[in-house]
């Protein structure tokens, strides 16, 4: 099982001009933890689950841009990318830019977009959801092309690209394209079309998510096995590490339902003590599993 270090929240209590050193610090911290990737959020601002909107956000890709210079390992995503926040094409010169510039480290995570308020509060698009799931499977072909080629028009009901030049082509073989959500109809099908990784919740629905990604797959032609399973988790150690184990048994217990990557948010995370726990006592055994 490999972890992923997913970083929502920015409000530690430092000021504005100190997130930059904690941020670095986390980042590197995690990649010598041995951390497989790290994530950020796609949000504007913060999101109810993690605390008000006026709470520290910063923008997704400037941050990754930023990791990508104080790491040296871990892969970098956003868990996920509103896909109506940026023109596929250009979402697709980001990505790319990020890969050659992390030397290969880059994937695209993406998903319909679902914060309207944040959408409506800095007049960024947002059409009802029919519309944001056909731009999604637009973008996903938009993006495929312009990372693998052939360099050609494309022509759909709401993206029109009269070239999809992109020069550097990314470093990696293939950048990976993840699919966040675990809808059943619509976004487990894109992931059984379209995409190399799925993100789900470890919720008591997960198992059965999993099954209806397998059918979706058969219904397709996919090979299962060849899309990575990645599922929400949330890190809390405890005091002291008082809560390793329990984490172990489950991680150990998402491995058994077949998931490789674990990401979540870890609690206490800009304590240093925290991630050194990671490096010490949990990413070794993870890899056991």
């Amino acid at each position: 099982m490999k972890l992923g270090l997913h970083i929502s929240d920015f409000t530690w209590g430092v000021s504005a001009d100190q997130l930059a050193p904690t941020v670095a610090r986390i980042a590197r911290d995690a990649d010598d933890a041995g951390f497989d990737r790290i994530s950020v959020m796609d949000h504007v601002w913060q999101i109810a689950v993690h605390g008000p909107p006026e709470h520290e956000m910063l923008e997704a890709y400037t941050t990754l841009g930023f990791l990508a210079a104080h790491t040296s390992r871990v892969k970098l995503l956003t868990l996920v990318t509103g896909v109506v926040y940026r023109e596929p094409g250009l979402l697709a010169k980001i990505v790319t830019t990020l890969d050659v510039l992390s030397q290969g480290r880059a994937m695209l995570g993406i998903g319909a977009a679902w914060n309207e308020d944040e959408s409506r509060g800095l007049g960024l698009f947002f059409p009802p959801t029919k519309e944001r799931f056909e731009r999604l499977e637009e973008a996903l072909r938009i993006c495929r092309q312009m990372f693998d080629g052939p360099e050609g028009a494309f022509h759909g009901k709401h993206y029109t690209l009269g070239r999809t030049l992109n020069n550097p082509r990314p470093v990696s073989p293939r950048v990976p394209i993840l699919i966040g959500g675990s809808g059943e109809k619509k976004t487990l099908r894109f992931v059984a079309q379209y995409a190399d990784s799925c993100n789900l919740f470890a919720g008591p629905d997960v198992a059965h998510k999993i099954e209806v990604l397998k059918q979706h797959c058969a219904d397709v032609g996919r090979d299962y096995d060849e899309i990575e399973k990645t599922v929400i988790y949330r890190y809390d150690l405890g005091a002291g590490g008082s809560r390793v184990e329990q984490t172990l048994e489950d991680l150990a217990g998402l491995s058994k339902l077949g998931f490789a990557v674990a990401h979540g948010g870890v609690k206490n995370v800009a304590d240093p003590a925290t991630l050194a726990l990671f490096r010490e006592r949990v990413v070794p055994e993870a890899a056991k599993l």
